[in-house]
């Protein structure tokens, strides 16, 4: 009775069962077939895939891609030009840092040259004198337009950040040592920054 159960048992089994179910993994025609999809046959009868059922690859990454690169180059471009202009400006810079300089003091050559005529055709000292002081002073101002300033030493404390000491001499007074008691070379200032060192003399 048993037997007879265990048959019948496994009879429904086999039923429920496919014959043609295995271990093996479905290929992508059965894997369509088994989902209920509708695969093509070509000519030669063989199952192939329609469009629909091929995997898409998705174009937007590859068109930001190619928009970063033309972005990308676009700057590079940008930069290049940005470097060598500024590397000609510096040049020219460099090449014509005086220019303006030069030509404000084109008109104190022009002094002197009228003034080294006037000599020679006079013997007035005092005249010669007069025109020396003016075209000084000229000088002097168009100098000082530029940003030069010129040092003052005479009885200030000794600064070796602005003064260059070349000897020591006694000082004449009390008070008067450890200060300049004589200036040999005037010292300048160009824009506030010291362009030269004034030579002096300090009491001691």
């Amino acid at each position: 009775m048993e037997n007879k159960d265990n048959l019948n048992q496994q009879g429904v089994a086999d039923a429920q069962e496919p014959d043609n179910l295995t271990n093996e993994p479905l290929n992508d025609v059965e894997a369509i077939n088994v989902n209920g999809g509708n695969p093509a046959r070509d000519e030669t009868g063989e199952t192939t895939l329609s469009d629909e059922d091929m995997p898409t690859v998705d174009a937007q990454p590859v068109n930001e891609v190619a928009e970063l690169k033309e972005k990308y180059l676009r700057l590079y471009a940008d930069f290049e030009n940005f470097r060598r202009r500024t590397a000609r400006e510096k040049l020219d810079l460099i090449n014509n840092a005086g220019e303006n300089t030069i030509k404000a003091m084109l008109p104190v050559v022009d002094d002197f040259e009228r003034a080294k005529q006037a000599t020679d055709k006079t013997d007035d000292i005092s005249a010669v004198r007069e025109g020396i002081e003016i075209i000084y002073n000229k000088l002097l101002k168009t100098l000082e337009s530029k940003g030069l300033k010129p040092m003052v030493s005479l009885g200030q404390p000794f600064d070796a950040d602005l003064y260059e000491s070349i000897a020591q001499f006694p000082a004449p007074s009390p008070d008067l040592k450890g200060k300049v008691i004589d200036e040999t070379e005037k010292g300048y200032y160009l824009n506030d920054k010291v362009i030269r060192f004034a030579k002096v003399i300090v009491g001691s």
